[in-house]
């Protein structure tokens, strides 16, 4: 995310917060901003670390979990389950409200992107699901493959 998109995410988390009645605290956003700035998923560690290491701030993993569930509960992060990793959500200063989170994983990089897909491809998944007997716990897909900058790379 651009510098821009960052303060402009951060606005609205701000807001979103101030709405809900709920404190949008100096290291809530502090974690929130690493992961609007990282293009990759990120563990509590590892934002533990990244705090400690770049921004000078004592957060210990388990004070960063506390902080991820907040922010998830509140719709600013996601959760990849196949990796226990976090990312901003990319729809935050969104005017449209989303019916579920598609993301693409690279193996190689941990690289994310939040991509939607129509309504109607989502439903005939849904369908297809419900027609052999499973019934969908969450509305996230998850798809790993390799992005175009690891792709590129393995081509050199």
């Amino acid at each position: 995310m651009r510098d821009k998109e960052i303060k402009k995410a951060l606005v609205e988390a701000e807001r979103h917060c101030s709405e809900k009645g709920v404190r949008f605290t100096v290291k809530r956003k502090l974690v929130f901003e690493v992961l609007l700035k990282s293009d990759r998923s990120l563990s509590a560690y590892e934002l533990a670390d990244y705090c400690r290491s770049e921004q000078g701030s004592e957060l210990l993993p388990m004070s960063v979990y506390r902080i991820l569930d907040f922010l998830e509960n509140e719709g600013l992060v996601h959760r990849l389950k196949t990796t226990n990793k976090f990312i901003a959500c990319s729809h935050i200063s969104c005017a449209h409200e989303h019916q579920a989170w598609q993301f693409l994983i690279c193996q190689n990089c941990d690289k994310v992107k939040e991509v939607d897909l129509e309504k109607s491809i989502v439903n005939k998944i849904a369908d297809a699901i419900h027609d052999v007997g499973f019934h969908i716990a969450g509305r996230q897909l998850e798809l790993e493959g390799v992005c175009s900058d690891c792709s590129v790379s393995r081509d050199h």
